[in-house]
């Protein structure tokens, strides 16, 4: 096979770049000093020389972190290590539009799993307040069309994630909404599990955290059974 040929198939490899290793180097430091959200950075000049770079890839290597949301300027105080918005990135490229079927599967499951493991969260933090207003759209439920019940499952679903009291995770199932919605028109009929969200209600009133998991699951199983 021509030389050539084969590099039309298989790029050369390339070594990193200068701004990849400070990059790099920069993480390590920031580790070994243990550092903080909060905490001051050295300035870009001793960075530089300390590295032995130019200013130029210090400032590629500093952009690709704050891109990251791990550093940002402060006013009168320079770069400062940053609390990382862990979920930002995954927000901009949540969109059923550019995420392949597999993928969006795949997250589906992620939150059919999350889920089944809200009992936890909910027997500590639950009130007869966030019970109300859970029972409140249960009730709601009955003969509207499918866009309606795709409205009320997210709203009932969205609840149970708010009674939590986990940011991140109430952050997290905003996020997932669009995909939560995508397959869900993805059913040929809508086929409903052998608990509904008013008797989760009842359980969340009466019963205990185990009864509410088992509860969760024939709630989920007509998912689960078509992930089979």
């Amino acid at each position: 096979m021509a030389i050539n040929d084969l590099s039309k198939d298989l790029a050369p490899i390339t070594s990193s770049t200068m701004a990849d290793v400070v990059e790099v180097k920069l993480r390590e430091y920031l580790k070994k000093k243990s550092f903080l959200p909060g905490d001051a950075l050295p300035k870009e000049l001793e960075l530089a020389e300390a590295l032995g770079v130019s200013r130029n890839v210090l400032r590629e290597a500093l952009s690709r972190l704050r891109m990251l949301g791990m550093v940002e300027t402060k006013k009168k105080r320079g770069m400062v290590l940053a609390r990382p918005d862990i979920l930002g990135t995954f927000e901009r490229v949540l969109d059923p539009l550019i995420i392949d079927k597999d993928t969006l599967q795949d997250i589906f499951e992620l939150r059919l799993v999350l889920e089944m493991g809200l009992a936890d969260l909910i027997y500590i933090r639950k009130t007869d307040k966030d019970i109300a207003e859970l029972e409140n759209i249960a009730k709601k439920e009955v003969n509207h069309d499918n866009s309606f019940r795709i409205k009320n499952e997210i709203a009932f679903h969205g609840k149970l994630y708010e009674m939590s009291g986990n940011d991140t995770l109430k952050r997290f199932q905003i996020m997932l909404l669009p995909i939560f919605d995508y397959v869900v028109t993805l059913e040929k009929k809508p086929i409903m599990g052998k608990v509904n969200h008013m008797d989760l209600v009842q359980i969340l009133k009466t019963g205990s955290k185990a009864d509410f998991k088992k509860g969760m699951e024939a709630h989920l199983k007509p998912h689960f059974d078509r992930l089979k």
